[in-house]
């Protein structure tokens, strides 16, 4: 499964941005996708997540600014991240759960994409 990320970049403090990421390649089905996001110093963490179900998981420090999405025709999940603050910036890594929906899962990881909030 390949993934391409895009949307990262500056913006101040406030400010919005979007990311997106469409995945390819996958002979079976891919349940989840989501954002991680790992910071200077700090453990890659969950940012937030989408089934193929259309459930999400916004982790807590995010809730009330972030917004997942998922256009299932293309692939793609979106982040859209309002209200950002300083510390929102990390480099922002795109996953896909592919699954035969019976046995197993795999996980994968783009190659993730900076951003960079600050006055």
């Amino acid at each position: 499964v390949q993934l391409q990320a895009s949307g990262g970049g500056f913006v101040q403090p406030g400010g919005s941005l979007r990311l997106s990421c469409a995945a390819s390649g996958s002979a079976f089905y891919i349940n989840v996708m989501g954002w991680y996001r790992q910071a200077p110093g700090k453990q890659r963490e969950l940012v937030a997540g989408i089934t193929q179900g259309g459930s999400t998981n916004i982790a807590d420090f995010v809730k009330g600014r972030f917004t997942i999405s998922r256009d299932y025709t293309k692939n793609t999940v979106y982040l859209q991240m309002n209200s950002l603050t300083p510390e929102d910036t990390a480099v922002y890594y795109c996953n896909a759960e592919e699954t035969d929906g019976k046995s197993w899962t795999k996980d994968y990881f783009g190659q993730g994409t900076q951003v960079t909030v600050s006055s």
